[in-house]
């Protein structure tokens, strides 16, 4: 095996909650030596919320894997001055205040930068660092709101709270992955780092593709439920099965809308391929009657070997047990719970949960004398409360 794709990359993370802690996991999953700095206090709050065990939840385990820890006073000067130090060797910093915070403390963008040029300082936050909302405060649902994107979720009637978090995760996690990855790729090529601004609701707004068209088409906003991805079509819906589970169809192409057609003995129903509104209901009353006729794990067989998009709507219990998902490797069982791995393959490496997540200031001396500190001057800091 070679080096992993990171390594050599160290990662200084200021971040709490979710976003900001799932793009360092990706960074820390490919090798990069992620840094989570907690403050003395309260630290990163999500080591408490939901279940917990040894002092640490599970969605921190999840989230801070392959990750070291330190706790550091940045209200102090020489928290501060520590900081500053550390960042000095660091080639990323990932911080998640409210827009202004880090400059306040002394360590925003131009603080680092001033001691380290070639450092890539990524801010993640809700809404930016500018603009009339920048100081707002925010979570997924109110992201996506402002997006556009939460009007398009849910029924024709309304619309619905997610549980899955597309702005954090999106917005909050992979832009700001990409955004590190390629300012990072600049500096060592330019020598000069950047200041990566990623703003969840902006990030959001940028992949709302299929909104956007609806709107350019017919001048007004898409009604939801009736567009070609989301409900208004009968060949790209989901069907409920006898046995109150659902089956998932996606056969947007000709070819398959077909094939499906014949699966099912209605081949009247071929020329009903892409129709909407009025013209779509008796198409989907049509497939509905049929499916319900048949359990999931029945339509499920009977659709394994057929090509036309057709598949069952598994429960996360089914998820984890599923012949393709095992195949890839993307379950694995670390640190006493199941997790999830990285979600990329890349040759010549292979994922590894190195060490689980760490306890709080777990690696503060290690990572001090890293930076230069001698003993001495780690047993005064801490005297001080500064660590």
């Amino acid at each position: 095996m070679r080096a992993k794709p990171l390594a050599g990359v160290r990662v200084l993370d200021l971040t709490r909650l979710l976003p900001g802690a799932m793009a360092t996991l990706h960074l820390a999953d490919m090798g990069a030596d992620v840094v989570k700095i907690e403050d003395t206090e309260a630290g990163d709050y999500s080591r408490t919320m939901g279940r917990v065990r040894e002092g640490m939840s599970d969605s921190f385990r999840m989230l801070n894997r392959n990750k070291r820890a330190m706790r550091l006073d940045l209200k102090q000067a020489r928290g501060r001055e520590a900081f500053l130090k550390l960042a000095e060797r660091a080639d990323v910093v990932v911080e998640s205040f409210r827009p202004g915070v880090a400059a306040r403390l002394g360590i925003g963008y131009d603080a680092v930068s001033g001691v380290n040029p070639r450092i890539v300082y990524c801010s993640i936050s809700g809404y930016g660092q500018d603009g009339p909302y920048a100081q707002r405060a925010g979570h997924d649902v109110n992201y996506i709101g402002y997006a556009g994107v939460g009007d398009q979720i849910g029924t024709e009637e309304s619309p619905v709270v997610p549980n899955f978090q597309i702005a954090d995760l999106l917005g909050g996690a992979l832009v700001p992955a990409m955004g590190i990855l390629a300012a990072l790729l600049d500096a060592r090529s330019s020598g000069k780092g950047r200041h990566v601004d990623v703003a969840m609701t902006d990030a959001t707004l940028a992949h709302a593709i299929f909104p956007l068209l609806g709107f350019l088409e017919r001048g007004k906003s898409p009604q939801r439920g009736t567009g070609m991805l989301d409900g208004g079509l009968p060949c790209y819906n989901i069907y409920r099965t006898k046995d109150a589970r659902f089956m998932a169809v996606g056969a947007l192409e000709r070819k398959f809308w077909a094939t499906l057609c014949d699966i099912l003995a209605c081949p009247e129903l071929k020329d009903k391929h892409i129709v909407y509104g009025a013209e779509a209901g008796p198409v989907k009353a049509r497939l509905a009657k049929i499916f319900a006729s048949r359990t999931q794990k029945q339509w499920t067989e009977v659709f394994a070997g057929a090509d036309c998009c057709v598949s069952p709507i598994l429960d996360v219990e089914e998820a984890l047990s599923n012949e393709q998902l095992r195949a890839r490797r993307m379950i694995v069982e670390a640190d006493g719970m199941t997790q999830l791995a990285l979600p990329l393959k890349f040759s010549e490496f292979e994922f590894e949960m190195e060490r689980p997540a760490p306890g709080a200031g777990e690696h503060t001396d290690e990572i001090l004398r890293e930076a230069g500190y001698d003993d001495g001057e780690i047993a005064a800091l801490r005297g001080e409360g500064v660590i």
